[in-house]
């Protein structure tokens, strides 16, 4: 295989890891009916007129399950924290008890549990789309290269199918963690 083919997997493949990674942090921001801090890394506070991550302010703990405990390492910042809680509409009021805000989740429903479900799939939808997306560009790839290269036919038919293969490999891997992550919504 040419070096312009070996490129172009390799490229393709991290591409493809890429939409997974994505993927992930989608899903950590899903709510599952457990409290989790990943859910607050979104969350950018104003810190003297600089947006500063949340979870770089204070340290943020897991009580009981349903409980996030947001302790500020600098209490003079309790207010603006609870206004960048508040803007991140997590769906559950703070509570401030003058030093550590606290989140409770209360338990989902079954119908936030399905509206949750179609949230994950679309986020699988997005992911499966991005995949083919980078199979596209590796077939274009591909035409270039067997151009330039003067490929014989044979050749580019099996990167062709190598190309199919590898994009089928990464929705397979979506298709899964999208199934694993609705049972884990669903679970009550």
């Amino acid at each position: 295989m040419s070096e312009a083919l070996d490129a172009m997997f390799k490229n393709g493949t991290d591409k493809m890891e890429k939409a997974i990674s994505q993927l992930h942090r989608e899903f950590s921001t899903v709510r599952t009916g457990r409290a989790n801090p990943v859910m607050l890394d979104k969350v950018m506070v104003d810190y003297y007129g600089a947006p500063t991550q949340l979870k770089q302010m204070a340290q943020i703990t897991v009580q009981e399950g349903t409980t996030l405990a947001i302790a500020p390492f600098d209490k003079t910042v309790l207010k603006e924290i609870e206004k960048a809680l508040i803007k991140a509409e997590l769906g559950v009021s703070p509570n401030n008890d003058g030093t550590t805000i606290r989140l409770n989740f209360p338990p989902l429903t079954e119908e936030k549990r399905k509206e949750i479900t179609k949230d994950v799939k679309k986020y699988g939808e997005d992911a499966k789309v991005a995949v083919r997306n980078v199979r596209r560009d590796m077939t274009d790839e591909l035409k270039k290269i067997e151009k330039s290269e003067n490929l014989p036919e044979d050749v580019v038919k099996d990167n062709q199918d190598k190309i199919q293969k590898l994009t089928d490999k990464y929705t397979g891997i979506v298709d899964k963690e999208v199934s694993e992550k609705e049972k884990e919504v669903m679970t009550v």
